[in-house]
C-alpha cells in the first residue's frame, strides 16, 4: 500500500516546485512579465484612439487631414497614420511655413506618448484648451505653422503590448524602430540586449522606418521630436556619440531646451545629447538621422515620463502612468510643452529660416519616395497606385540608364574602330 505524505509536507513541495519553474522559465525571460495591467479606464485601446482621432479630423476639415501610409517588405506589413495640421488648409503645401514633425509611439510599450498626440490635436481643433493660454495669441502663432503629427507609429507592436506582452517595444517581427535608421546603424555596445534593440537585417528594412523616411523627406520639417517614455529628459542630437553639434543651430537647441525645461519640467528634466546623457550610446536612431542626413536644424527627443521605483519586470507602470492625477498631469504639462515648441521654434530660427538642402547622397528610391507621399498627400490619390507608379518611374529610370551607358560604348566603339580603319599618313616628305 503506498504511503500518504501529510497534507503540510504536500503543500511545502507543491509551493517549492512552483518557485522553481517561475525561476527556471520566468527570470530566463523578465522582460516578458508584468505586475500592472493597463488600465482601460484611463487608457485607450489603439482601435478607439485611432477612430477618435479619425472622428476629430472628420468634424475639423477646415485644420486637420488624414492620410493613412501602408508599406511592406518581405511579407511584412504596417500602416502609419498621418494627421496635418494648418489652419488655412489650402496654404499646407506652401513650403514657406514653419514645419513642425512630431512622433508617438515608436515603441509599443509606451502608450502615454499617444495619448500626448490625442490631446495636442483635440488643442489645436480647439475642442480642449490649455490653461493660462491666450487663445488669439495662439491663433497669431499656429497660422504660421504646418504640424505634423505621427499618433502611433508602431502600431502593430502596440497590438502586441495591448495582447499581453507588456513589455514589448520593438515593431511586429521583432526589430527595434528606433535602431533601424541609417546613421551609424548596426553598431553594437557591450551592453547590447537583442530583444531590446534588435536594428534588423540593414537601415530602412522595415516599413515602419521607410513610410517614416518618406514623410520627413517630403515634409522637410524644421523641427522634429520624436516622444517616448521611461525617464523625463529633453534630448538633442546626437544619440550615437557622447557630443552635441558644433555651431549656431546647437546653441538654439540648447536654449529651447532650457526653456522647456524650466517652464514645464520645473527643472526636473535631464538635458544634453542622448548618448552622453542616458548613460549609454544608441546607433540607428531616428533623430541622428533626421539631424545629420534629412538636415532638420532643431531635431530631438523627448522622455516624457519614467517611474524610477518600478521593477524591471512591470513594465507598463515604468513606462506609463497608473493613477489619474499623474497621467492628467503628464498629458498636461507636455502639451503644453510641444505648443512652447510652437511658439518659440520659429522665433529662435527666424520667421525667414531657409533649411539647408538635404544630403546630396540621399537615393533616388529615396528622393521618389518622398515625392510621391507629398503628392498623395495633396490630391488624395490612394498609396496603391502611387507604389506601382514608382516602380514603374525606378524601371525607367534604371532601363534608361542602362541604354545611355550601352550607347555610350557602342559610340566610343565606333570611333575606336573608324580610327584604326583610317590610312595611316606619314608626316615625312618621301
Amino acid at each position: 500500500m503506498a504511503h500518504r505524505l501529510p497534507l503540510s509536507i504536500s503543500f511545502c513541495i507543491f509551493a517549492w516546485l512552483q518557485g522553481f519553474f517561475l525561476v527556471v522559465h520566468g527570470e530566463a525571460n523578465l522582460t516578458h512579465s508584468s505586475f500592472t495591467p493597463i488600465d482601460r479606464d484611463l487608457y485607450h485601446s489603439s482601435e478607439d484612439l485611432m477612430e477618435e482621432i479619425k472622428a476629430l479630423v472628420l468634424r475639423h476639415p477646415d485644420k486637420l487631414t488624414l492620410d493613412t501610409i501602408k508599406s511592406r517588405n518581405k511579407g511584412y506589413s504596417a500602416e502609419i497614420a498621418v494627421v496635418t495640421y494648418s489652419q488655412k488648409r489650402q496654404e499646407t503645401h506652401d513650403m514657406p511655413k514653419f514645419r513642425i514633425l512630431l512622433s508617438f509611439g515608436q515603441h509599443g510599450r509606451e502608450l502615454i506618448t499617444s495619448e500626448v498626440a490625442l490631446r495636442i490635436l483635440s488643442i489645436l481643433s480647439k475642442e480642449k484648451f490649455l490653461p493660462n493660454l491666450d487663445q488669439a495669441t495662439l491663433d497669431r502663432t499656429l497660422d504660421k505653422l504646418v504640424i505634423k503629427v505621427v499618433p502611433m507609429e508602431n502600431l502593430n507592436g502596440r497590438r502586441l503590448v495591448e495582447a499581453g506582452d507588456l513589455c514589448e517595444r520593438r515593431n511586429g517581427r521583432g526589430v527595434d524602430l528606433n535602431r533601424n535608421w541609417s546613421v551609424d546603424w548596426g553598431k553594437k555596445e557591450k551592453d547590447y540586449d537583442p530583444y531590446e534593440e534588435n536594428p534588423g537585417t540593414a537601415p530602412f528594412s522595415e516599413p515602419e522606418t521607410q513610410i517614416m523616411r518618406k514623410v520627413a523627406v517630403s515634409f522637410d520639417p524644421h523641427i522634429w521630436v520624436n516622444i517616448h517614455s521611461g525617464m523625463e529628459a529633453l534630448f538633442m542630437p546626437y544619440d550615437h556619440k557622447n557630443t552635441t553639434p558644433d555651431g549656431v543651430s546647437s546653441l538654439k537647441m540648447k536654449s529651447l531646451l532650457e526653456e522647456l525645461n524650466h517652464l514645464h519640467c520645473q527643472k526636473r528634466c535631464m538635458i544634453g545629447s542622448g548618448g552622453g546623457s542616458v548613460g549609454y550610446l544608441a546607433h540607428g536612431t531616428a533623430t541622428d538621422y533626421m539631424y545629420d542626413i534629412v538636415k532638420v536644424p532643431m531635431a530631438f527627443t523627448f522622455e516624457i515620463y519614467g517611474d524610477g521605483a518600478a521593477s524591471s519586470r512591470d513594465c507598463f507602470k515604468m513606462f506609463n502612468p497608473t493613477d489619474f492625477g499623474t497621467f492628467n498631469r503628464v498629458l498636461n504639462e507636455w502639451s503644453a510643452a510641444f505648443f512652447t515648441i510652437f511658439k518659440l521654434g520659429p522665433n529662435l530660427l527666424g520667421e525667414n529660416y531657409s533649411k539647408p538642402a538635404l544630403d546630396k547622397w540621399v537615393s533616388i528610391d529615396e528622393y521618389l519616395d518622398g515625392y510621391l507621399v507629398e503628392r498623395s498627400s495633396r490630391y488624395g490619390k490612394k498609396m496603391e497606385v502611387l507604389e506601382l507608379g514608382m516602380q514603374e518611374i525606378r524601371t525607367y529610370f534604371r532601363l534608361f540608364l542602362l541604354s545611355s551607358v550601352l550607347l555610350m560604348f557602342m559610340f566610343c566603339s565606333r570611333i575606336s574602330k573608324s580610327k584604326c580603319a583610317r590610312p595611316i599618313v606619314s608626316a615625312i616628305a618621301l
